[in-house]
Parts: C-alpha cells; sequence; structure tokens
C-alpha cells in the first residue's frame, strides 16, 4: 500500500510541475556571434537600390569620406582615371584601422550596372555577387593585424563607358561578439573613362601644385571646395609615404606637410574631390 501511495505522490509532483512549466514563460540566451567574418551576402554597399551593413549589423551608419581610403593603381602607380580594358590593382583601407572590421564594394556605371569585372585575392578578398560583383574581406582579413589593406583586382569595363563609381561600405566593428554596436562608413569613388589624352591630368585643371619646398606641397584650386580627403603621397614603387584624411582650403590653396621620406624621383598625390578620384604628379 505504501508503494502504490508513493507511485501515486510521485505523479502528482510530476503532474503540478509540468503545469507550471507549461505556465512559466521560458526565456532562451544565445550569445549572438558575427555573421559575416568570412565575408557578406552581396548587395550591402549602399549602392542605388542596394541596402548596407545595417542590414545584419545594428550599428549606425556615417560619412565614410574622411574613413575609406580606396587607391587605384597600375604597376604601382595611382591612376584617377581608366583605360577600358586594362586591369587595375584596387586597395581599400581605413584611416582608424579598427581592430575587427568588414567591408563590401562594388564598380558600377552611370547605368547602375556591373562595370568590368573584380579578382579576388585568396586570403584577402572574396568576391560574389551574379550580374553584379562585389568584393569582401574574408575570415583572415578581417582584423588590422591580420590585414591592414584589403586588395582585389579590377579589370576596366569595355570604351564608351563612361564613369565608374566605387561603391564602399566598411564596418568598424566594438569587438563585443554580438551584432550590435557597430559603425557603418558609406562613401563612393568616381574614376572617369580616360580621354585620348589618357591622363585626368589632362581632362581636369581644377587641381594644380603649383610650388614644392623643402618643407611643404601646395597645391591650387580654382573651386569653392573647403577641403579634399583622402590625401595620400604615394613613391614610384607604389609605397604610401603619406596621408592625411582631410586638408582645409585657404584661398583655395592646400598645404601638404612635405614627408621626411620623399626624395628625388617620382611621386604621385592622389585625394578625393567631389567624390572624384585626382592624381597629381611631382618630379623631384
Amino acid at each position: 500500500m505504501k508503494k502504490v501511495v508513493f507511485v501515486l505522490s510521485g505523479l502528482l509532483v510530476f503532474g503540478i510541475s509540468s503545469f507550471l512549466w507549461k505556465l512559466t514563460p521560458t526565456t532562451h540566451h544565445y550569445q549572438l556571434s558575427p555573421l559575416n567574418s568570412g565575408g557578406v551576402a552581396a548587395g550591402k554597399t549602399g549602392a542605388p537600390g542596394e541596402a548596407n551593413c545595417t542590414q545584419c549589423h545594428s550599428g549606425t551608419v556615417q560619412d565614410g569620406t574622411a574613413e575609406n581610403v580606396l587607391v587605384v593603381s597600375q604597376g604601382g602607380t595611382p591612376v584617377s582615371s581608366y583605360v577600358p580594358g586594362q586591369q587595375y590593382n584596387v586597395t581599400l583601407s581605413m584611416v582608424s584601422n579598427p581592430a575587427k572590421r568588414g567591408f563590401q564594394a562594388t564598380a558600377l556605371s552611370s547605368s547602375n550596372v556591373m562595370a568590368g569585372a573584380f579578382t579576388g585575392v585568396a586570403g584577402n578578398t572574396s568576391i560574389n555577387g551574379g550580374a553584379k560583383k562585389y568584393a569582401n574581406h574574408t575570415s583572415t582579413s578581417n582584423t588590422s593585424a591580420s590585414a591592414p589593406n584589403w586588395s582585389w583586382t579590377w579589370t576596366a569595363p569595355a570604351i564608351g563607358t563612361g564613369n565608374v563609381t566605387f561603391y564602399v561600405a566598411t564596418n568598424k566593428t566594438n569587438n563585443n561578439g554580438n551584432d550590435n554596436g557597430d559603425l557603418i562608413y558609406l562613401s563612393q569613388f568616381i574614376l572617369q573613362e580616360a580621354s585620348n589624352a589618357g591622363v585626368e591630368e589632362n581632362i581636369t585643371s581644377s587641381y594644380a601644385i603649383v610650388g614644392v619646398s623643402e618643407q611643404a606641397i601646395t597645391i591650387k584650386s580654382n573651386t569653392e571646395l573647403d577641403r579634399i580627403t583622402g590625401v595620400s603621397i604615394h613613391d614610384a614603387n607604389g609605397k604610401r609615404i603619406y596621408f592625411a584624411s582631410e586638408l582645409l582650403s585657404q584661398n583655395g590653396v592646400y598645404t601638404i606637410t612635405r614627408p621626411n621620406q620623399m626624395q628625388q624621383g617620382l611621386h604621385f598625390v592622389t585625394f578625393q574631390a567631389n567624390q572624384k578620384l585626382i592624381t597629381r604628379k611631382i618630379s623631384l
């Protein structure tokens, strides 16, 4: 009899516990981890008709003009116009050089279609997408320690394409292991199709280097822009020896403090104005 009472008591306790469990809301705790450490789904650059990184990261969108530095070069020489069908190296870096970061970029014509083709670099950049192609970070290039820059190859489009706009979205993460609190930087960079002159210097005369001294390099402009951004100097081997996120105009003149590494030889000054990449040569 005692055994029967014990069994009935056990069943009663189990039944009450089950009933209370059903009435009690259950809260599940999950540790979210970044979903896109090895690259992101296509269409997150902020280009016309596209989303951006905030689709997956609950961060805020920032103006990336002074954060994203994109350089298009050939043979180590930065360019600001392209020759149809030629191959160029594209390098992207972030001025703040965050410990954890990511990016996506594409290149579109004025008709919002893919302009040319992308080829990734193993371990550094991957390419995805359909009719439009996108360059992305990889799981081994999402930290400043492993890769301070991202690089990939761009094959320029056919003749007659006209201006090409690189749309770039970068993610400066707070490295908290979740998908919240990140900063998303959006920017655009425009390359002109080369004319018969072949170089942008002959196409646009609104910026000219008017002085090179031991202390400074001066650029004069006839525009009303109060600043130029992403100012860099590369030597003839493509090594960057100077960078400033922006330079302010003093009556139409921009002054660069001449870097000590700038010795005799050919150098290239590259900067962004009105979202266009402009390159000027200096021969010392």
